[in-house]
C-alpha cells in the first residue's frame, strides 16, 4: 500500500506541472502592465515572497501603481494591488468570491489545526461567532492588571541584569519581547504560565519555537502554496507522515518537529483546563487567570452553545495554537520594532517618557487603568505610526473562486493606452493585496508617507485618506486586514468620541495586541533608556510571514539593543 501511495505522490507532482503547462492560459489580464517573468515554473513568486523582498514591493508600487499584473507559477497570471476600492471588493464586499488560497488553508490546517486560520466558509464563520464574546471590551478591562503584573516581571528582570553588571548593557530585546508576549497570552489568554521572566535561562522552549516558525515557513512557502494542495489528499495521514520523514529536507523536518511540539503543549493545557472544569467552579477559580482567561471563557461559552454551534475539542485546541502564534509572533515583532525605532529617535523616546511620567505623577505611580492607558495621546501615536509604517505582515493572498470584477478607485493605463476603471478577473486568479504599500500610499498619506512621524496622528488625517475609505478594521490601516478574515483580536467597545484639535474622531475598535503593546512599552520606556547597539548598522528586518530582525548574514532572528536605567 505504501508503495502504491508513493507512486501516486510522484504521479501527482508530474500531473501538476503537465496540467499547468497544457491548460489554456487566459488572456484577459494581458493588457495590465507588470514586470517580466524570470521563470515559467515560479514566475515572480520568489521576488514577491522572500526575506529581502522590500525593494521589489517598493519597485512595483513606484513603477506600476496600485494595480499591476505579475507572473505566477506555471505561467499563470497574478494580480497585485493596494487600490482602496479593489481591496474593499476582494476583502469585504466579495470576500466569498475571493477566498484564502488553498495552500494557505491546507498549510495552516497542518500547522495550527482546525482553527480560524485553517478553515473557510460556514465553519470559519461559526468559529468567529463563538469567539466574538471572548474579545469583549469588558474582558479587556479585566486583563489590564494581568498585563501589568507580567510586564513588571520583565521590568524587574532587566533591572536586576543592569544592577548586576555595567550601567549600560547590550540586551537581545527580541527574545525578551517574545517571552513577554508568550507569558501575556499564557496568563490572559490560556490561564497558564509559561515563563517566570526572571533571567535568560528561565525561557520556555515554546518562545524559541515560535521565533523560528515563520522564517522556516517562508523557505517552504512556494511548496506550501503551489504543491501541497495537490498532494495533501494522497494516502492516509500516517503515510504522508512517513513520506515527510523519508524526504531529505531539513526545513520540512524542522517544521514537523515544531508543529508536534506546539500541539503537544496545547493538548496538555487543554486537558488541565478540562479537569478543572470537571472538578467545579472552585478548581477553575484557583487556576491562573481565575477562569477569566480567553480560553476559559470560550470553553464556558462552548458548553452552553447549541449542538450546531458547539466547537469540537480539536477546534478549541486549534484556537489555542492560533492565539499563541498571533500574540507571540505579531505582537512581539511590533513591540520590538517600536523599541528599535525609539532607540533611533531619542527625541520621540524622551517625549513619550515625559508623557508617561507626568501621567503617573497624577496617580502617585500606580499602574494605568484601561481608560487611562488608552487616553495617552503620544503613546497612541507612536503605536499607530509604527503599525502603519512597519506592518508585521506585509501582504496577503486571495484566489478568485469564479469570474469576477474588481473596480478601481484610481484608474490605470493599459498597455494599449486605454484607461482601465475595473479589472475582469478570471476564475482561479491569485490576487496579492499589499498591506505595506497601502499603509505607505503617498497619494493618500502625503509625500512624507515613508517617514516615521508619530505627530501625524495628533492632528486631522489627510482628506484624501479619509475619503478613500480604506477597508481595514483599524485607523485607515490595512495592518489588521478587513472583512470576515480580519484579525480576530479586535475589540468593539461603545463608540468613543475623542476631541483632537477641535475635530471629533470616532474610534470604534481597539486591538487586543495593541493593548499588550501599550502596557509593555509604557512600562519599559518610563524605566529604561534605549539606544542603538554597536551592531545596529547590520540589523535588517526580513520580510517573512511576520517581519523579523537579523544581523548581517545570520538568519537567526535577534535584535540587540543598549539599555540603561533612566536617571
Amino acid at each position: 500500500m505504501d508503495s502504491l501511495n508513493f507512486q501516486l505522490t510522484i504521479t501527482a507532482l508530474v500531473l501538476i506541472v503537465l496540467w499547468h503547462f497544457l491548460r489554456k492560459k487566459s488572456r484577459v489580464l494581458d493588457n495590465i502592465s507588470g514586470p517580466p517573468s524570470p521563470s515559467w515554473f515560479k514566475g515572480n513568486y520568489e521576488q514577491v515572497f522572500n526575506p529581502d523582498a522590500w525593494g521589489f514591493h517598493e519597485f512595483l508600487a513606484k513603477e506600476y501603481g496600485s494595480m499591476t499584473r505579475l507572473h505566477g507559477p506555471y505561467g499563470t497570471n497574478t494580480l497585485y494591488t493596494f487600490d482602496p476600492k479593489a481591496m474593499q471588493t476582494v476583502l469585504v464586499k466579495d470576500q466569498d468570491v475571493f477566498e484564502e488560497d488553498d495552500g494557505f488553508i491546507k498549510g495552516n490546517l497542518l500547522i495550527f489545526g482546525e482553527g480560524l486560520l485553517g478553515t473557510l466558509g460556514h465553519r470559519h464563520r461559526k468559529q468567529r461567532k463563538m469567539l466574538n464574546p471572548v474579545f469583549s471590551a469588558a474582558h479587556m478591562r479585566e486583563m489590564i492588571p494581568v498585563f501589568f503584573e507580567v510586564t513588571h516581571k520583565l521590568e524587574v528582570a532587566l533591572e536586576n541584569q543592569l544592577q548586576a553588571g555595567s550601567s549600560t548593557q547590550e540586551v537581545e530585546i527580541l527574545s525578551w519581547m517574545g517571552r513577554t508576549a508568550l507569558e501575556l497570552m499564557g496568563q490572559a489568554g490560556l490561564g497558564y504560565s509559561f515563563d517566570p521572566l526572571t533571567d535568560e535561562e528561565s525561557a520556555h522552549p515554546y518562545s524559541q519555537v515560535i521565533k523560528e516558525l515563520l522564517p522556516t515557513l517562508i523557505r517552504l512557502q512556494f511548496w506550501q502554496f503551489n504543491v501541497l494542495p495537490y498532494v495533501s489528499w494522497i494516502g492516509t495521514a500516517g503515510f504522508r507522515r512517513r513520506i515527510v520523514n523519508m524526504l531529505p529536507w531539513k526545513d520540512l523536518h524542522h517544521m514537523r518537529d515544531m508543529v508536534d511540539y506546539m500541539h503537544s503543549v496545547a493538548e496538555q493545557i487543554y486537558k488541565i483546563k478540562l479537569r478543572a472544569f470537571e472538578a467545579g467552579d472552585e478548581a477553575v477559580a484557583s487556576q491562573i487567570g481565575r477562569g477569566n482567561d480567553l480560553i476559559s471563557i470560550l470553553m464556558k461559552e462552548n458548553m452552553d452553545a447549541s449542538e450546531d454551534d458547539r466547537l469540537g475539542d480539536t477546534e478549541v485546541i486549534a484556537q489555542m495554537n492560533t492565539l499563541i502564534f498571533a500574540a507571540m509572533d505579531t505582537t512581539s515583532s511590533a513591540m520590538a520594532r517600536l523599541l528599535h525605532l525609539l532607540s533611533r529617535h531619542p527625541e520621540a523616546q524622551k517625549k513619550l517618557r515625559q508623557e508617561l511620567i507626568e501621567a503617573k505623577r497624577v496617580k502617585d505611580g500606580q499602574d494605568f487603568s484601561y481608560e487611562e492607558l488608552t487616553a495617552l495621546p503620544y503613546l497612541d501615536a507612536v503605536c499607530r505610526e509604527t503599525l502603519r509604517l512597519y506592518t508585521p505582515a506585509s501582504a496577503v493572498t486571495r484566489r478568485a473562486r469564479q469570474d469576477a470584477i474588481i473596480p478601481l478607485l484610481k484608474p490605470i493605463i493599459g498597455l494599449d493606452g486605454t484607461e482601465i476603471h475595473e479589472v475582469a478577473v478570471p476564475n482561479d486568479t491569485a490576487v496579492i493585496v499589499s498591506l505595506s504599500n497601502s499603509n505607505r500610499n503617498s497619494d493618500l498619506w502625503g509625500e512624507d508617507a515613508d517617514e516615521w512621524k508619530p505627530e501625524r496622528w495628533l492632528s486631522p488625517l489627510p482628506k484624501a485618506l479619509v475619503e478613500a475609505r480604506i477597508p481595514g478594521v483599524y485607523s485607515h490601516l490595512m495592518t489588521f486586514l478587513g472583512g470576515g478574515r480580519s484579525c480576530m483580536y479586535v475589540i468593539q467597545p461603545e463608540l468613543v468620541e475623542l476631541k483632537k484639535s477641535n475635530t471629533i474622531i470616532t474610534d470604534s475598535g481597539f486591538k487586543f495586541s495593541q493593548l499588550e503593546m501599550k502596557v509593555v512599552i509604557s512600562t519599559l520606556v518610563e524605566k529604561f533608556q534605549f539606544s542603538p547597539s554597536s551592531k545596529d548598522s547590520e540589523i535588517f528586518w526580513q520580510m517573512n510571514g511576520v517581519t523579523a530582525p537579523v544581523i548581517g548574514k545570520d538568519n537567526h532572528p535577534q535584535l540587540p539593543m543598549n539599555i540603561s536605567l533612566v536617571n
